[in-house]
């Protein structure tokens, strides 16, 4: 199976025809997509100005996206490096049990689905870089009051009784002004409890 790397060579291969390239840049996002497959290709699409299903495209702008994906990806993995680097400082300090941090980084290692966005037409604006950059940033600074991937702060929760088990969709905290499913280790015990009352009003009848 292909790697990252060798995807990306691919998408740069002038001697490759543009629906070639194409595939190779879509096969890139088994490996990185931040706000998930479908929501990244989807903001990939958005942002360089080519469809979805376009195979017949200019080349430059499928370059384009891949530089801004390569460069996303770098941030992530710079973060996991420290962030594994901290681990084995950890153990070595006779600290060995897992946060629900811990936990959820383990749940996306590589980078696939960091900042999830459960409705692939609906995710952050900002270059992939800055909002993976965001996020970082709030991981590093402890749980925090606002969403992780624009910094919003209208979350609420959503999912039924039965999504948490992992045979449903999300059930937690999501941004209502980016769409991204916000671990809930991100956020402070006063941010939960808000998303929650925001969830519960969304779902109250109309009087």
């Amino acid at each position: 199976m292909a790697g990252f790397r060798s995807l990306a060579r691919q998408v740069r291969d002038q001697r490759c025809d543009t629906a070639l390239r194409r595939y190779a840049l879509r096969k890139c996002l088994e490996r990185f997509a931040p706000y998930g497959h479908r929501a990244t290709w989807d903001h990939l699409c958005r942002r360089h100005g080519f469809g979805p299903d376009d195979r017949e495209l200019d080349p430059a702008r499928l370059v384009a996206a891949l530089e801004e994906l390569e460069e996303a990806r770098a941030v992530w993995l710079a973060y996991e490096e420290e962030f594994a680097a901290r681990r084995r400082r950890e153990k070595h300090d006779g600290l060995r049990a897992l946060g629900a941090l811990d936990d959820w980084h383990r749940d996306v290692r590589g980078g696939n689905g960091v900042v999830r966005c459960g409705d692939p037409a609906v995710h952050p604006t900002d270059p992939l870089p800055r909002v993976v950059r965001r996020l970082v940033t709030a991981l590093e600074h402890g749980p925090g009051e606002a969403c992780p991937g624009c910094a919003g702060p209208r979350i609420a929760w959503t999912g039924g009784a039965g999504d948490g088990d992992g045979t449903g969709g999300w059930y937690g905290p999501v941004c209502a002004d980016c769409g991204v499913e916000v671990p809930r280790a991100a956020l402070t015990p006063g941010a939960l409890a808000r998303a929650r009352e925001a969830g519960a009003r969304s779902l109250a009848p109309a009087a």
